[in-house]
């Protein structure tokens, strides 16, 4: 940059420089970028370029996308631990001992499964400044699965976003350690949401990995609709209900999804299409109309119902949010990390999501003045 500075007098004008003036020094701006790191300054600056943009109309969204997605620290990372080999597992019926043996160990990680929710679900009634605050900012290992099932590893950082899925504006980022679950890093992004003047907000859309109760308890405290992904987390099939937790007739089929009565937080359901030939329909084992209030259970019940046309056209806006990923990372150079600290790799990642935001204001900007002349 200090090279362009010297070379490229127009660069070196519109970064507010005269042609006369000296060009800063490198320990100038490493000096800056400490001074950076050390404030919220590029947050604030991002939370009034939103504000512009919703005062001016550009951010109408009722869909939120949420997710994160991984990028590389600069240092080499340290080697891991190699695990320790295990022997090949037998093959055939277990004995009796074996056999309650594997019974107590899926009978304690069933019960450790609630652990991590509980941790989730204490953020709920912390401030927000307080919950940013704790967020782990130094590189770590980080591991996921791609689309093939297998686990991929990284040595770095996470950066979690929340993007209007229509404007594909980032509304709310959060950076953490590459080894942070993405679940707890939900509930700063969604009360980040809820202090923006974004009326128009309906539906928080995110995928399985964020299917935690107090992710929906937020939500529903927002006055929102989460639309995610369900993860079964080994519970056991619900009796007299299908997969997306509809109701079923006495030949299990599925009561067909109706409306939603947001005064009364009530899902209706209607009979099944087969009752029409049904021998059964009018002996009175089956009943017309099946109501439920989202509230019994938010994880089962969401408005528009699991399953439905509404329900799966919603998710479907969640691709918005990978979309801005890949921008960031293929042209803001998101996976080009400068800096050894996690102090330092954070400026790199409020910088390019305040630039991706501004540019995206700055086309908004100009294609309505292009609108206007060829109106007039």
């Amino acid at each position: 940059m200090i090279k362009r500075l010297n070379e490229d007098f127009v660069f070196k004008l519109n970064c507010g420089f005269l042609v006369s003036d000296h060009t800063p020094s490198e320990a100038a701006y490493s000096r800056l970028l400490t001074k950076l790191s050390e404030s919220n300054v590029l947050e604030k600056v991002q939370e009034k370029v939103i504000q512009q943009a919703i005062a001016e109309g550009f951010i109408v969204d009722e869909t939120i996308a949420i997710d994160a997605t991984h990028f590389e620290a600069r240092d080499q990372a340290p080697a891991k631990e190699e695990k320790p080999k295990t022997k090949p597992k037998k093959r055939g019926r277990k004995s009796k001992a074996e056999r309650e043996q594997w019974l107590q160990e899926q009978a304690e990680k069933e019960a450790n499964l609630p652990i991590y929710e509980k941790k989730i679900e204490t953020q709920l009634d912390v401030p927000l400044a307080e919950l940013r605050a704790e967020v782990p900012k130094d590189p770590k290992w980080g591991v996921k699965k791609n689309s093939e099932g297998k686990n991929v590893f990284w040595y770095g950082y996470k950066g979690h976003l929340a993007v209007g899925a229509s404007s594909q504006y980032i509304l709310q980022s959060l950076f953490s350690s590459g080894n942070l679950n993405d679940g707890k890093a939900a509930i700063p992004l969604l009360k980040g949401l809820d202090e923006l003047p974004l009326s128009s907000m309906r539906y928080q859309t995110m995928d399985a990995g964020y299917d935690y109760g107090a992710i929906y308890q937020q939500v529903h405290r927002m006055g929102h609709q989460s639309i995610i992904a369900y993860n079964k987390k080994n519970e056991s099939e619900p009796i007299g209900f299908d997969k997306h937790f509809a109701p079923t007739c006495f030949r299990e089929h599925s009561y067909r999804y109706d409306s939603f009565d947001a005064k009364y937080e009530t899902l209706k359901y209607t009979r099944p299409k087969e009752c029409h030939d049904c021998p059964l329909a009018n002996e009175g084992i089956c009943q017309k109309v099946y109501k439920v209030k989202i509230t019994t259970d938010l994880r089962r019940y969401t408005a528009p119902a699991r399953g439905s046309k509404a329900w799966k056209t919603i998710f479907k806006q969640r691709t918005s949010v990978e979309r801005v990923n890949a921008y960031l990372k293929e042209f803001f150079q998101l996976n080009n990390v400068r800096y050894r600290t996690g102090k330092r790799a954070k400026v790199h990642f409020d910088m390019v999501t305040l630039i991706y935001n501004a540019s995206k204001l700055a086309a908004d900007r100009i294609n309505a003045q292009l609108n206007l002349q060829q109106a007039a």
